[in-house]
């Protein structure tokens, strides 16, 4: 009887999963269908074309349903479209001769002053001087959450006017207005709100808050205006976030111009909406594109259906640096994003300024802890009693819990008037949450003990909060055991400039190698990306207002969100003062002009005090100013990536659709990850494998940007157990835009670790230091 019942109920499961399976066919939801590059066309004729393949191929089930409708059509830079389609229909397209890829409109998301004071003495350069090459045409497109045109880092003063090859638009929604455009933010353009958008459509639950947002290009996040002013801020004196890291806030490029696209809500970022803003931003005219946005590093995609490096690869073709973020996942290995080698990705550093919340004991004894807060709380104020979470504890609650601060965990009559003291030994509960626990539960203050991300301050806004280290946390501890009736408390945090040792790489910054491919060396470069302030939408968020505060124009934010647009004011930096530098030219001399030292002289140190590798921090630490005169750089041309798409393992029929040139072929030995490191012309080196007995040879060639007669010596850092042989060991330059191609072999010898091994080979002519950094598998 009872295996007859279990038959019966695996029966009726089968069929339950049969029928959920069948709808989820017939479903419908976004997808994105990706042609290569543009056919011509006006965009009508275009769309026509569109609808007509959506209907040749997708047979409409009732003939009461509306017609075909495309959510995006994409016909500037590449060709493609998006459109709601069951799972079948989409697979239908995916066998269109036309079709490169279809792929899900997916969520993405975001990758959430004194740092360019820091890059510019790191330099050792004069900026005053240095800085009268740049002009004010280069136009900065940045992909995020739109804009905030209040922001005194959007004011164009003593700007000329907007340069005439700029065809964009400065669209207007019910808080946004033609006039909140000027001569420094030229543009803004918004998506998701079109009748049927991937935003708006029910049937996209991660984007279901897209809609009621979407409609202006105004910014209801922060984030999107934070990171254009980072970019290209104008420069305002007396910035400060409530007294906190007063200055002069000013963007890596403050003589550029802005454009912005807004594509992201906090409910995410839409795929299809992304590429639409990356083909209007190539049509607009923008020189450089700043996308601080990704998916997550579990979930990634192959190049030809990823829709960052879609985009990216198409505006490269017409000559515009795209910048990304390199994710928040670290510092795990193979967890970096944004890794196409098209596309110049970046970490995140810290700076020499830490904003420092001392705990003072009841003996005297003061801890320095790290985060932001603006307590009432005072030496010369009431002391207040100290309670560990676990003394704490709720009835029935684990101590374990409640020494973590889980929610509902703590005795409200327990907590009441004093400090909670809670450890951060389970990382599923987020500081924002231990906050809110202990604030919740009437306490008047939290002392985290957590060594993770204590590079990273927590904005606990008036409530009393200090997050310091394991070691310094057991002196809390300590003394709470040693007395009776413990007591602490909590001052206002302070910030404090010319700290050392900075950079060091954030904790959270994504490490490589990539997870797509190991033979190119990811990311590309780091710039400060920890406690960075700069213009932001006036907070709504009552907890980060300080009491009796007006919402501050300025926020102080983390991420490599932040060092993305670093990066991007560097690009365009450089841009202005060599207008006729392709993209590949623009990231070499950011990357062969990178620091690798800290502003104590040492090699530059991981958030684990190890010192930093190729795989944390790239090249290292962006230095603009170095980067204004290279000496040489590393052109990585657009046959290079087609080359790469080859080796990668794409078809040659494939490849010819992306790039549009109906003559290109494969060459000969792909595909072959091995080829990619030893041909794509990168200013670094990636080798993915080298075995015992088998050298792997690396080809690259340098071209000339600086004087002419110009000699360039050879200098080889090898790890112990790495052969490294370069030939020629000599670079002459008759003049300038030369090319000297050379080689770099590397082998293993009688004793050598297993794994990644790093290095840097340097080329000087005693004016110019030329360094590319390699990372070679020894398996």
């Amino acid at each position: 009887m009872v295996n007859r019942a279990h038959l019966v109920i695996l029966v009726l499961a089968y069929r339950l999963l049969a029928s959920l399976s069948a709808e989820a066919q017939h479903a419908k939801e976004s997808y994105v269908v990706y042609l290569g590059s543009p056919s011509g066309g006006d965009a009508e004729a275009v769309r026509a074309s569109h609808l007509q393949m959506l209907s040749s191929i997708v047979v409409q089930s009732d003939e009461q349903e509306r017609p075909w409708t495309l959510t995006q059509s994409y016909h500037h830079a590449f060709e493609g479209f998006a459109a709601e389609l069951t799972e079948e229909e989409a697979a239908a397209l995916s066998g269109h001769e036309r079709v490169v890829s279809v792929f899900r409109d997916r969520a993405l998301q975001l990758h959430t002053t004194r740092s360019w004071d820091f890059l510019d003495a790191e330099s050792g350069l004069h900026a005053e001087h240095l800085g009268r090459r740049a002009s004010g045409d280069v136009i900065i497109g940045v992909i995020d959450t739109g804009v905030w045109p209040e922001a005194p880092s959007f004011n164009d003063a003593g700007m000329r006017g907007v340069p005439a090859r700029w065809r964009g638009v400065c669209m207007e929604g019910p808080d946004f207005k033609k006039s909140n455009c000027n001569k420094k933010l030229i543009g803004a353009r918004y998506y998701g709100s079109e009748p049927g958008s991937a935003a708006s459509a029910s049937s996209n639950a991660s984007l279901s808050g897209a809609a009621e947002t979407a409609g202006s290009p105004r910014d209801t996040v922060g984030h999107g205006t934070h990171c254009a002013s980072t970019a290209a801020g104008a420069a305002v004196a007396g910035a400060e976030y409530y007294g906190l890291a007063r200055g002069t806030a000013k963007g890596g490029a403050p003589a550029s111009r802005v454009a912005t696209y807004k594509v992201c809500t906090l409910d995410g970022c839409s795929s299809s909406a992304l590429l639409k803003a990356v083909d209007d931003a190539l049509s607009d005219g923008v020189d450089v594109i700043s996308i601080s946005i990704a998916m997550s590093s579990a979930f990634a995609s192959d190049f030809l259906s990823d829709p960052i490096a879609l985009g990216a690869f198409h505006a490269n073709q017409r000559g515009v640096l795209v910048v990304c973020s390199g994710g928040n996942d670290g510092p795990s290995l193979y967890t970096v994003v944004n890794s196409a080698p098209w596309i110049l990705t970046v970490a995140a550093s810290t700076i020499d300024r830490t904003f420092q919340s001392s705990v003072v004991l009841g003996n005297g004894n003061v801890i320095k802890g790290v985060a932001i807060n603006f307590s009432n709380q005072s030496l010369s104020g009431e002391h207040y009693p100290l309670v560990t979470g676990a003394e704490a504890a709720g009835r029935h609650t684990p101590v374990s819990e409640a020494s973590n601060c889980y929610p509902g965990s703590l005795d409200a009559h327990k907590v009441a008037g004093k400090i909670v003291v809670c450890v951060g030994t389970n990382s599923m509960v987020s500081r924002r949450v231990k906050k809110q626990v202990a604030e919740g539960s009437g306490a008047s203050g939290l002392v985290l003990i957590d060594d993770a991300q204590k590079d990273v301050p927590f904005n606990a806004g008036s409530f009393a909060f200090s997050q310091v280290g394991n070691d310094v946390g057991a002196q809390i501890l300590g003394y709470m055991n040693s007395t009776k009736n413990p007591t602490a408390v909590i001052l206002p945090t302070e910030d404090f400039k010319e700290f050392k040792p900075a950079p060091t790489v954030a904790s959270f910054s994504a490490r490589g190698p990539g997870g797509l491919t190991e033979s190119v060396l990811k990311p590309d470069l780091m710039a400060p990306g920890v406690s960075i302030i700069a213009a932001a939408m006036p907070s709504t968020d009552k907890a980060e207002v300080p009491t009796g505060k007006k919402p501050s124009a300025f926020a102080i934010m983390s991420g490599t969100s932040m060092a993305c647009p670093h990066v991007t004011g560097a690009g365009a930096f450089v841009k202005s003062a060599h207008p006729g530098w392709s993209p590949s030219m623009i990231r070499s001399a950011l990357m062969t002009t990178a620091t690798t030292t800290n502003n104590l002289g040492k090699p530059v140190a991981s958030s684990t005090g190890a010192a930093a590798t190729g795989h944390d921090m790239g090249a290292g630490e962006i230095s603009p100013l170095r980067a204004l005169s290279p000496g040489l750089v590393f052109d990585t041309t657009t046959k290079d990536y087609l080359n790469f798409l080859c080796y990668y393992g794409y078809k040659d029929k494939l490849v010819r659709k992306v790039s549009g040139d109906a003559g290109f072929a494969c060459p000969p030995g792909a595909p072959s990850p091995d080829l990619i490191a030893t041909s794509l012309n990168y200013p670094s080196i990636s080798v993915p494998r080298l075995v015992s007995g088998k050298p792997v040879a690396v080809s690259r060639t340098a071209m000339n940007v600086g004087p002419s007669n110009a000699t360039y010596e050879l200098a080889v850092q090898a790890p112990p157990g790495l052969s490294v042989k370069v030939s020629p060991e000599r670079l002459v330059f008759s003049r300038r835009w030369t090319t000297a191609a050379y080689k770099v072999t590397f082998a293993t010898a009688a004793e050598v670790s297993k794994g990644y091994a790093y290095g840097a080979v340097t080329w000087s002519d005693g004016a110019h230091s030329v360094r590319t950094p390699f990372a070679v598998n020894v398996v």
